[in-house]
């Protein structure tokens, strides 16, 4: 008896008795998609969802979900022919990702609102939708791969890979995508160079094709985080002391939320070395500056972890498992070692170390530094260890006073 066929989206059918859900921001991206699965016959539905209050952002190039671009989604599923919904989601993208990207940054941290955005709005309750549309797989515009992954368990596994294009990587923002999403969502565009996909716009007509690409974080208008983060929490703006990690008061501060660990340029003290920022302290409102060395990372603690590997990382034992760990996005991946301790922590020790590691930002895993290495998740850091010279200083420095 002859086997099953099996679509490029890897169904066991035909793919006009395929639905599939196309996440449309408007970009080139997305429509590129909707384009290449309507081209092979499955029964797309385009959905955009509106995210935020756009006001003056609607014909700010490189926002993302404003005004414009539902416009220029519509058109290009009106192109295509295939039906376009808009789903009002600004309340929910507010509470699940503009107010906890604003709590976050007051607390000194450095977040990433884009992987919340994936975490909850993208793949949590668009998801549900594309279910509701009785769809059998949400499809979107990210640079990454997936594949079949099967398991005794669960024969519709799949396995999350990075893509083809390694300057369009966006793994990194993509690390919490449960298993059960990773399961449903499919990445087209992830066997693609992004010069490709402008191409296959223009092939097909779109009036996207030379359209800027979208930046990441869509709700802060020019990149200026500290006026967003102001207008939400008017006392992340209060002043405070910039403080030597020696414990020597160098100058004041017009607001924590202006500075970035790692930071150099724009401290307004001046010592004759080279100050970097090495700490937030938000309750006291200090920011805490240092040579270079006391930015060195050795070994990270993180939080609400997502792990993605065939081995649970409750059996990689006290050794735990060799790895690589990116805590940029615009870094490669560097050979690491995560573990499991006995109380439950997570932790990852960078064998290389890193410089300027901030709270709240991602440390994303690997089972190898290249192209074909697959993503085996990660976690938010939630602190990180220095040298233990610098680790006493600190530990001084935030003692609360007696």
């Amino acid at each position: 008896m002859p086997g099953k066929t099996v679509n490029s989206l890897d169904f066991d059918k035909d793919p006009r008795d395929t639905r599939v859900v196309v996440a449309m921001s408007g970009g080139v991206d997305s429509s590129v998609v909707a384009g290449l699965l309507a081209r092979e016959g499955y029964d797309v539905l385009g959905v955009t969802l509106q995210l935020y209050d756009h006001g003056a952002a609607v014909h700010r190039a490189g926002a993302c979900c404003a005004g414009q671009d539902i416009d220029d989604a519509r058109r290009v599923c009106e192109t295509l022919g295939i039906p376009h919904y808009v789903l009002d989601y600004e309340k929910r993208f507010q509470e699940a990702v503009i107010n906890p990207f604003a709590e976050s940054y007051v607390a000194g941290e450095t977040p990433i609102p884009c992987v919340a955005c994936n975490q909850t709005v993208k793949f949590a309750d668009l998801l549900a939708t594309a279910r509701d549309l009785g769809a059998d797989a949400l499809a979107t515009g990210h640079y990454i791969r997936s594949r079949a992954n099967p398991s005794p368990e669960n024969p519709g596994r799949r396995a999350l890979y990075r893509p083809v294009d390694s300057d369009r990587d966006q793994s990194y923002f993509l690390f919490a995508t449960t298993q059960e999403q990773l399961d449903y969502v499919r990445f087209p565009l992830g066997e693609l160079p992004k010069i490709r996909t402008r191409e296959l716009a223009e092939e097909m007509g779109l009036i996207v094709a030379d359209k800027a690409d979208s930046q990441d974080i869509c709700f802060v208008p020019q990149g200026k985080y500290a006026n967003v983060i102001t207008k939400l929490k008017p006392n992340a703006a209060l002043a405070g002391d910039i403080v030597h990690i020696d414990g020597r008061v160098l100058g004041e501060h017009p607001g924590i939320v202006h500075y970035t660990i790692g930071q150099r340029k724009g401290l307004g003290v001046a010592t004759g070395d080279p100050l970097y920022v090495v700490h937030l302290d938000a309750r006291s409102r200090r920011v805490i500056v240092g040579p270079r060395e006391a930015l060195d990372t050795r070994r990270l603690i993180l939080r609400d972890v997502n792990w993605l590997g065939d081995m649970p990382l409750a059996e990689t034992g006290p050794e735990g498992l060799s790895c690589f760990a990116k805590v940029r996005s615009t870094r490669p991946p560097r050979p690491a070692i995560v573990r499991l301790g006995e109380t439950g922590e997570v932790s990852v020790e960078l064998v290389e170390g890193e410089a300027g590691v901030a709270p709240g930002q991602a440390c994303v895993l690997y089972s190898g530094p290249g192209d074909e290495a697959r993503v085996f998740g990660g976690g938010f850091i939630d602190h990180s260890e220095r040298s233990a010279a610098a680790e006493a200083m600190l530990s001084s420095l935030l003692q609360p006073a007696a």
